[in-house]
């Protein structure tokens, strides 16, 4: 259901999350005018108004590196009230209905861990905050594989249907992600090779530079393929793969979904799981624990744009550098052969679209060498925020498209249900833990996986 919110109700506003980005964007939305509603934040702990607005500009202006216009700002906080209590006690939302005593649409945000996700949403039926046009904004993970999901589905559309679930993925609000479609669909260069008769392999690579650090206790029961390829890279990979959009508000959603049916899970033999050295003496991992800091997988879409087009997709944590990149990589050319000249035409011909840091496009073309008969891949390269400018933050989109009732960028549950079943198996016969020193690119055996096919592209 449509229509602009007239509340915002953040459980967890103290949390980590909310002090990162949900503060932070809710600023940015003011700022821009966005923002008409009154802001009410839940957390345990007992806040008054006063120490929560000293909270916000705090993560505001750290955010912000201090440059804040104060006046935006005093908007701001003077849209925020605190309801403090605990999330399973019935009072805590008494006094949640007294806050909302007039506001017809409510959206709910549970920056929560998400153990506490039905928990929430049924409280607020028993109080009876859930009209007939209130919604529901939940974080990832949903679900720890595709029974808990299918469970929590059923537990959250119970309460809040479909259509006023908005399940939130930070990487479909990220601009270099949105700019996929755009690429691909608004340049006449691309589209005519975007397919099985001139794309030789795709690879995906999410590369981290740094470990679990702090975060073991979180991590070690998550691991790669739950953290980061089931939800951010598979929904990469279906705005890489999916047919054009046209129709209605529904277009972007279904050609999504299309990709993803059209996907074989993902076969066990075909991955590699590995864990750097050193992970199990982080605080909150387990001695003997067998969790991926990487993975590393072959995926294949059998539809008539990608039949037989290998796709790589990996991820980790202590790699070489810090970077999140879409490699197209071209069927190579015949060699040029005249009289007694050859000419040789080493490396590989790569569309790459950064979307991570440094944020852009590079596309490797050949240019003869000078006084010999070879060619060598040149770039040509476009930085995003240094032609276009600074793009909004992840959570700046989401918040605004859910005040909204803009559902496009939200995964819709037949999405979610089928990127779990892509990944099952690895969950279900997972292939065995290889270690990796820190500062490499995997377990060696992950470089063989796309031998093949030229081998893995490394970040620029």
């Amino acid at each position: 259901m449509t229509g602009v919110a007239d509340a915002l109700v953040v459980f967890g506003i103290t949390g980590d999350l909310a002090r990162r980005s949900t503060l932070p964007a809710l600023y940015s939305l003011a700022q821009q005018g966005l923002l008409t509603c009154a802001v009410i934040g839940v957390g345990r702990r007992p806040v008054s108004d006063a120490e929560l607005r000293a909270h916000a500009t705090e993560s505001i202006q750290a955010a912000e590196e201090g440059n804040v216009d104060e006046a935006v700002l005093t908007e701001l906080l003077g849209r925020l009230r605190y309801v403090g209590g605990d999330a399973e006690d019935g009072a805590m939302y008494s006094a949640l209905r007294e806050a909302l005593a007039g506001s017809e649409l409510p959206v709910f945000y549970l920056a929560t861990p998400p153990s506490m996700f039905d928990e929430i949403a049924g409280e607020l039926a028993r109080a009876d905050l859930v009209g007939n046009a209130s919604r529901l904004v939940v974080e990832k993970p949903f679900g720890t594989d595709l029974a808990s999901a299918r469970e929590l589905n059923r537990q959250l559309t119970a309460i809040f249907p479909e259509e006023r679930l908005f399940r939130i993925d930070h990487f479909l609000g990220k601009e270099p992600v949105q700019d996929i479609m755009y690429l691909r669909f608004a340049n006449a260069m691309f589209e005519p090779i975007w397919n099985r008769e001139h794309v030789a392999s795709v690879q995906i690579t999410m590369a981290e530079d740094f470990g679990v650090e702090d975060r073991g206790a979180f991590y070690d029961p998550v691991g790669a393929i739950r953290d980061v390829v089931q939800n951010h890279l598979l929904q990469v990979l279906a705005l890489v793969a999916m047919e054009a959009p046209s129709g209605d508000h529904d277009a972007i959603p279904r050609r999504r979904e299309d990709v993803f049916r059209a996907m074989p899970a993902v076969d066990p033999r075909q991955a590699v799981r590995g864990q750097y050295i050193g992970y199990r003496d982080t605080e909150g991992v387990k001695p003997d624990s067998d969790t991926e800091t990487f993975v590393a997988l072959q995926l294949e879409i059998e539809n008539w744009r990608w039949a037989g087009v290998p796709i790589f997709v990996r991820a980790g944590k202590a790699l070489p550098k810090a970077a999140t990149e879409i490699v197209i990589r071209l069927q190579r050319v015949p060699e040029l052969r005249w009289g007694g000249h050859r000419l040789y035409s080493p490396g590989h011909d790569d569309i790459v679209l950064r979307i991570g840091r440094h944020a852009g496009i590079s596309i490797y073309v050949r240019a003869k060498t000078p006084g010999k008969a070879v060619s060598q891949p040149v770039s040509l390269d476009l930085d995003f925020a240094e032609e276009l400018g600074e793009p909004p933050q992840p959570y700046e989109r989401l918040l605004s498209d859910a005040l909204r009732g803009d559902p496009t960028l939200f995964p819709r549950w037949s999405v979610i249900e089928e990127t779990w079943r892509i990944v099952q198996p690895l969950l279900d016969e997972a292939p065995p833990i290889e270690r990796y020193e820190r500062g490499s690119w995997g377990p060696s055996s992950s470089h063989a996986l796309a031998g093949a096919y030229g081998g893995w592209r490394e970040p620029s």
